[in-house]
């Protein structure tokens, strides 16, 4: 049972036969036809009719046919439908981590980090003093933002990994920061995942982003498992997103992008 409702006062049986009540109707609309609903159900009409006015509550076995035919659980006494099936699809609206993570977590307005491609650069995790270009695509789908890309082939290879696309490929997810945006991807399986984060940065066409990277992995004494990263928000013009993805891989200092290679800092150890 969710806190909130542990530390309130307890509805009455009243309230208890209006909210059943008021999610029933909810359910009940999803369907063409009361009539055939009540068939389905082994319901008698009249007796459905009491349970949407609030006048009576089913008996534990009726309950348990009316969960199981709408896919909801007995928090449909309790709670408003709506609710119950969104702490479903988003596990950021569970009640154990709802008044700290949250449904907001993953409301990101498209002006605080737009959808479109991305240029990244940040030092290798794999090759030591090589850096690594890269290209994803930010997109919204469902009220979520998702990020999505491939590691370079020079990367796989490295790891001793098939650089096939299914191999290469990561997704992940984008999430709301105070100042700024986190990122977690991973590779199919779980096989790699890395945490980002990332705060806008002054440009003159405002699409930096600058923060830093770190890798899921045991600690290693020849390898980074953290770094700074640089991301651009690139132009809608194809001409230019071709060229980051012709220019993705690892690459020696003097190859960077300017830009790119001054907020990487990349004379000053990561902090």
């Amino acid at each position: 049972m969710p806190d909130r409702m542990r530390h309130s006062k307890p509805p009455t049986p009243t309230e208890l036969r209006n909210i059943f009540g008021e999610n029933l109707r909810k359910l009940a609309t999803r369907h063409a036809s009361v009539a055939a609903l009540c068939r389905d159900l082994g319901i008698n009409r009249t007796q459905f009719n009491r349970y949407l006015a609030g006048e009576s509550f089913p008996r534990p076995d009726v309950l348990y046919r009316i969960c199981d035919f709408f896919e909801v659980d007995a928090r449909v006494l309790l709670e408003p439908v709506e609710e119950i099936e969104e702490s479903e699809d988003n596990v950021f609206a569970h009640p154990e981590i709802a008044e700290f993570i949250g449904r907001n977590a993953t409301h990101i307005e498209e002006q605080t980090f737009p959808d479109g491609f991305y240029r990244f650069t940040r030092p290798s995790f794999v090759e030591t003093g090589a850096y690594l270009q890269g290209l994803v695509y930010v997109f919204r789908q469902d009220g979520l933002t998702f990020m999505r890309g491939y590691e370079a082939r020079e990367a796989i290879a490295l790891q001793g990994l098939r650089p096939d696309g299914a191999t290469r490929e990561f997704r992940g997810l984008l999430l709301a920061q105070n100042d700024g945006v986190s990122i977690l991807l991973s590779r199919r399986n779980i096989l790699s995942t890395t945490f980002t984060y990332l705060n806008r940065v002054t440009s003159f066409e405002n699409n930096f982003w600058v923060g830093y990277t770190t890798r899921t992995a045991p600690e290693a004494l020849d390898s980074r498992r953290a770094a700074r990263v640089v991301f651009e928000h690139l132009p809608r013009k194809a001409e230019q997103v071709l060229a980051a993805a012709r220019a993705s891989g690892l690459c020696k200092v003097e190859d960077l992008v300017p830009f790119h290679k001054m907020h990487l800092r990349v004379d000053a150890p990561f902090q």
